[in-house]
């Protein structure tokens, strides 16, 4: 990856995440943090 993708991917993080806090009160954001927990307990019970 160059320093310009990876520039250009943080942005675009970034202002995800500045539309998910202005726009949808950080719904979404949580919404994938609980889905993302879901997915590392699935994946510990198979270990």
């Amino acid at each position: 990856m160059t320093n310009t993708i990876s520039i250009w991917l943080g942005l675009l993080i970034v202002a995800a995440l500045g539309v998910d806090a202005v726009v949808f009160d950080w719904a979404f954001t949580v919404y994938l943090g609980r889905k993302i927990l879901e997915l590392i307990e699935y994946l510990a019970f198979w270990r």
